[in-house]
């Protein structure tokens, strides 16, 4: 039996985002950084100071890699870039899909061996309109095709396992991975069905233990799997659409998740005004840093 914890936790940043996505955590400068996607703006905030910073981008963005202390990966509707931290300035770096101008990035997470997957989708969710690419040492590489929302882009903690799902159906998949280059070695697996519950899997993060801990769109809870694939926690949050959780805090302890205000109407705003916050769910766990991207 699953077990429901009630909202312990807070509202780590009140600002609103229409699609919040993407968190993920600098442990040198101890900063979160998340997307606000259709709002084409990156958000950075300093947890030990609480200095928040709003970067407004020229285009749609939705993953972040840190570099270096100095620079980022950004996956963008117009491919990928390096951005310089103290400026701001982007630099392109390699093409995706640069022959299908009417998708973007979405979900994405860097891989123990310092590669980087990427997901893409149609603007408009179109069927099947997108891919999950495996990105290292300046290639780009198809891995899984015909997704329509890729999410949950998440490694086990030796890189032997990576997860994914197509929201739309929210079946969540495990596949085999190289640890040594994080590119599939074997056929995904379904790990999860779950294509019968309300709203569907989400992003996903695993902690250090190999459980997955996974963001439930449209149901307002982020649930806890076993590496088996059991379901066996659920932890409640003020929003209806959390979209990605990070593991954040000097000794990674802390789970923060994104949500959205996105396609929600004035009434359901009003009984959600978190939605769109970047949450701290209060639970304490032994969390990972996401690895660094290697050029």
């Amino acid at each position: 039996m699953t077990d429901i914890h009630e909202f312990q936790g807070n509202i780590l940043c009140d600002t609103a985002s229409v699609l919040g996505e993407g968190p993920t955590y600098d442990p040198d400068t101890d900063t979160v950084w998340w997307f606000n996607i259709l709002g084409k703006e990156l958000h950075e905030l300093q947890l030990g100071t609480g200095t928040k910073k709003v970067h407004e981008l020229p285009m749609m963005a939705s993953v972040l890699a840190r570099i270096d202390a100095h620079r980022q990966l950004l996956a963008t509707e117009q491919g990928l870039f390096i951005r310089d931290i103290a400026t701001g300035a982007l630099t392109f770096y390699l093409p995706l899909e640069a022959d299908k101008p009417e998708n973007r990035s979405n979900d994405g997470r860097t891989h123990q061996s310092g590669a980087l997957w990427i997901g893409t989708m149609g603007k408009r969710a179109e069927m099947q309109a997108g891919a999950i690419y495996h990105v290292a040492a300046g290639k780009v590489t198809k891995i899984f095709d015909g997704i329509s929302i890729p999410n949950s882009i998440c490694f086990s903690p030796d890189g032997s396992f990576g997860y994914y799902t197509d929201t739309r159906i929210s079946r969540l998949m495990r596949v085999l991975v190289d640890p040594a280059t994080g590119l599939p070695i074997g056929e995904p697996t379904v790990l999860v069905d779950s294509s019968e519950d309300i709203g569907g899997i989400d992003g996903s993060v695993c902690d250090a233990d190999g459980y997955i801990w996974n963001s439930r769109w449209g149901s307002g809870f982020v649930d806890r799997y076993s590496p088996d694939g059991l379901r066996i926690e659920r932890h409640r949050v003020p929003a209806m659409q959390p979209s990605c959780p990070a593991f954040v805090g000097t000794n990674a302890d802390r789970l923060v998740v994104t949500t959205a205000w996105e396609g929600l109407d004035d009434e359901a705003r009003a009984t959600q005004p978190q939605a769109g916050a970047l949450l701290e769910l209060g639970v304490t766990v032994k969390g990972v840093f996401d690895p660094a991207y290697i050029l």
